[in-house]
Parts: structure tokens; sequence; C-alpha cells
């Protein structure tokens, strides 16, 4: 991939409110071909519009305005996660992949006319007000969400560090609608959190991927080592609640858990949008056993790590089906400085099989335990899926350990 090329795979599967818009795919730095112009039949259909409109609606009308509302009706029509950006949106998407932005820090997506909710970010004021993945947004400040297009529902919930937004939430647990009055801020994402629960295990948490997370893991997995004292039994990755990001840190991610094996791969109808990515060998990890939490929140890059780690025989998958987003999205930069996001091929595992709209299935499934709204998320110490994953750990160690000792079934 040549200099002018970002990868970006924004697991995010519609929008980040605040905003980091959901991708996954190649940022272009350059048009990719000469523009070509519109069919006369459709061009006189659109100038015939304008004219009318600026002749007979009620209010003076907007020329650029109007343009770029046609553009992000255009765009908007082809799936929920190609969007038109101006200026100011392309901008906060080049700062959200650099994990920090101003916002609630919620990933959306639109389902079936319905703003639905991800995940909300760790740390981020969605978070901490109680924002859970699945719920649907009815309302942002009294005004009713019908079947908006994303990016304007996007565009009414973001705003300046300070200003309160009011959210009428839709939950499969409440009789009647939940509100929300949340302060915008900066989010500051830090992706990458690890301790060690007991001796020998040690814990990953990965909330979203940024650019720099593939670094981060690198320099989490070696501190655990040293905790261990080099003694790194099992591990726990928690992927839970994480709506994707960028597609080279979770490519960095998947290749520092494998000696070898297939990643990802891409198909589509551009070159560029064809891909196939490998690890390299070295296992950061050594060998240790990997238990990979995932739930209803994670998507996009997030997945490709569980396949990934699944496929290849690395890690055994505990929690609850994933989200579910397997298209690939590209950014491209326009001449005047927006963008437009287009789905351009979608991704396929590494045993060759497309999770769009379908999700992951756990190898070991675990009950969604409901935390009471109000309250926050256990530790990871006390969190019943981490206990999960921890005991069972602990009994594949036991278990090889029993294979391997003198008289027993590998003796």
């Amino acid at each position: 991939m040549n200099s002018r090329e970002r990868t970006l795979l924004a697991g995010l599967a519609g929008g980040i409110l605040g905003i980091a818009l959901a991708c996954t795919g190649f940022w272009l730095a350059g048009r990719a071909r000469t523009p070509g112009a519109l069919p006369p039949k459709d061009a006189g259909v659109l100038a015939e519009v304008l004219d009318r409109i600026q002749a007979n609606y009620v209010d003076r009308t907007d020329n650029h305005e109007l343009m770029s509302g046609a553009i992000r009706g255009m765009v908007g029509e082809l799936d929920p996660h190609s969007a038109f950006m101006n200026v100011d949106e392309f901008r906060e998407l080049r700062i959200a992949t650099e994990g920090n932005y101003s916002g609630i820090g919620v990933e959306v997506t639109l389902e079936s006319g319905a703003i639905i909710v991800i995940s909300p970010i760790d740390g981020s004021p969605a978070a901490h007000a109680g924002i859970r993945a699945g719920d649907r947004i009815v309302a942002v400040d009294g005004k009713v969400i019908a079947t908006a297009a994303l990016a304007d529902s996007v565009a009414r919930i973001r705003g300046e560090p300070g200003t309160i937004v009011k959210l009428s939430i839709g939950r499969k647990s409440a009789a009647a609608p939940l509100e929300f009055a949340i302060e915008r801020a900066m989010v500051s994402v830090h992706s990458v959190s690890y301790e060690m629960l007991e001796p020998g295990y040690g814990y990953l948490r990965i909330s979203q991927f940024s650019e720099t997370t593939g670094a981060d893991t690198d320099q989490a997995l070696g501190a655990l080592q040293q905790l261990s004292a080099g003694r790194l039994r099992g591990i726990v990755l928690d992927l839970r609640n994480n709506p994707g990001g960028v597609l080279d840190a979770a490519v960095e991610v998947s290749d520092a858990f494998l000696e070898r094996g297939i990643i990802v791969t891409a198909k589509g109808r551009a070159p560029q949008a064809t891909f196939k990515m490998e690890a390299a060998s070295g296992d950061l990890a050594h060998g240790a056993r990997i238990a990979v939490l995932v739930n209803e929140g994670s998507a996009s890059a997030a997945e490709i790590v569980a396949s990934a780690l699944h496929d290849n025989g690395r890690a055994t998958l505990f929690g609850r089906k994933t989200f579910g987003k397997g298209s690939v999205q590209t950014v491209l930069p326009l001449d005047d400085g927006q963008a437009l996001k287009l789905t351009t091929s979608r991704y396929f595992t590494p045993a060759g099989i497309s999770i769009h709209e379908r999700g992951i299935m756990p190898d070991i499934p675990l009950p969604d335990v409901a935390v009471p709204d109000g309250q926050q998320a256990p530790a990871a110490a006390s969190d019943p899926d981490v206990r999960a994953a921890v005991a069972w750990l602990k009994d594949e160690t036991a278990l090889a350990a029993a294979r391997t000792a003198p008289g027993g079934a590998g003796g």
C-alpha cells in the first residue's frame, strides 16, 4: 500500500456520535478517476428540479445547500454505511481515528429506519449515562426520529463540548422510553487496558481500534509477561462492546497472537478493494491460551480479530453472538475538502465465511447479565463473563498438564 493510502476499518457500522463514521477499508488521498458527465437526460431533470425549487419554494433557498442535500440523499440510498461528509464531518473522522473527538461517544447504525446503538465507548459520556448496546434512539431534544438518514441523526446529536443533548431511548427491558440528558465532551479513547487477574492469568481489554491500538497491545502483552514473570498461562481478551476502528490495528492485534495464517480477506469490484492479509511469525503471547469475550456490541474490526484468532485455532470465543458487520467502506476525499464514504467490498473470515448481518456465534455461550439502570459494569475481576473465561483457561491448563505428566494420557 503506497504512502498516499491509509487503511481504515472503521468497524463502526454506522457512525460514532461524536463523530467517527464506521468504515472498513482504504482511505484514498487522491481521486481515483476523472469525473464523468451526467447523462443529458439526468442532468436535465436535476436542472429542472433546481429551477422549480428556486422559483416556487415558499422560502428562499441556497443552491449549495440544495446540492449538498441531493448528494447526501443519493449516497444515503446506497446502504446504511455509505455517507457524504462535509468538511467538518471529514475533519472529525480523521481526528476520531487518532483516538480523540468531541461528542457523547456512542457507535450507532441504521436498522429498519431506526437508529440503533452498537455500543458506547468505554469511559465516554454515553457510557457514564448508562446507554447500552441495542438501545434505540427514539428522539433527540424532543424531536422524534422516524426514518431519518443516519448522517442527519448523527448531526443532531453531536455538538460542542459542555453542551447538553437530550435522548429518548427505547430499550427492550423498559415499557416506556427512557430519558437521558448527556453532556457532550471531548472523548479521549485509550483503547487498550490490562491487568493480572491472578497468577498466570491476564486480562486485556480493547475498547476500539485506533491508530495506536496495535502498538499499545504489543506493550500490554509485554507488561503481562513481565507481571507473570514469564509464566503467562492464559489471557482473557475482552472485545465486548467494541464497535471496530482502524483495519491496520485489527490486523496488528491479530498478528500479535498468531505465528502464521490468514487474518482477513476482502472482495470488491475495484482492484484495491480485493485483498488478503496474513500473519507474520512471532506470537507475543508465547502460546498462552486465549479466551475471547464477545457480545452483540462487538462489530467489524472486533469481529475480524475474533474470527482470525478462532479460525486459526488460537482462541476460544465466549459470550453472545456478535453484531455482524462484514462490509468494507472506503473514504474518498473530494477536491473541495469534503469526502465520500462508500461501501466498496465485503470481507471474509479465514474460513471464507461472510459474517455480514449474521454475526459470529461464540463457542461457549454465556448468559447476558444485565447491569441495573444507573449502575456501572463490574470490574474485570468480578465480571461474571471474565470469571467464566478464567475458569475455562485454568481447566484447560490443568488438563494439558495432566496429559503431559508422567503416566498421563500424553505420557
